[in-house]
């Protein structure tokens, strides 16, 4: 069904909408004061690539405005988390690299974060959390397609 009344559809939906809104409240409360979890995000990110991203490459990446990821790099820029440097080609690019202070703040908010994730797995079960991690992949990647 096309028409938007498929109940299947609507029902995953649904609890994808409400998981991840859940997530996000649990997890924003167990990150260290300050940080918000699009800092969390864009610094776990960061600790991952190699190299530098420009604001740009990271706002594809997360799926947000140039503005949004403007406003977030400024945070975490001001917070010495991040290192904004220009291209020395072109000066209206820049690039972002994460700071040793950036590291350090995104390990403190993985360890935070950790136990609310561990015990989520626990309680649900790795064996059933194995067997949604290739339907949610899925999902998403579907989802991605624009």
């Amino acid at each position: 069904m096309t028409d938007g009344s498929d109940p299947l559809a609507i029902a995953l939906f649904s609890e994808v909408f409400m998981t991840g809104q859940l997530a996000r409240n649990r997890l924003s409360k167990a990150l260290p004061k300050g940080m918000e979890l699009s800092h969390f995000s864009v610094l776990n990110h960061l600790a991952h690539v190699k190299g530098e991203k420009s604001p740009v490459q990271l706002a594809r990446a997360f799926h947000v405005t140039k503005g949004a990821m403007t406003n977030t790099l400024s945070k975490l820029e001001w917070a010495g988390y991040i290192h904004i440097r220009p291209d020395w080609d072109d000066a209206r690019r820049k690039f972002v690299s994460i700071s040793p202070a950036g590291k350090s703040a995104r390990d403190a908010a993985l360890h935070a974060l950790t136990p609310v994730i561990g015990d989520a797995v626990h309680d649900i079960g790795p064996d059933k959390i194995r067997a949604a991690l290739p339907v949610l992949r899925t999902l998403r990647e579907e989802l991605d397609e624009d």
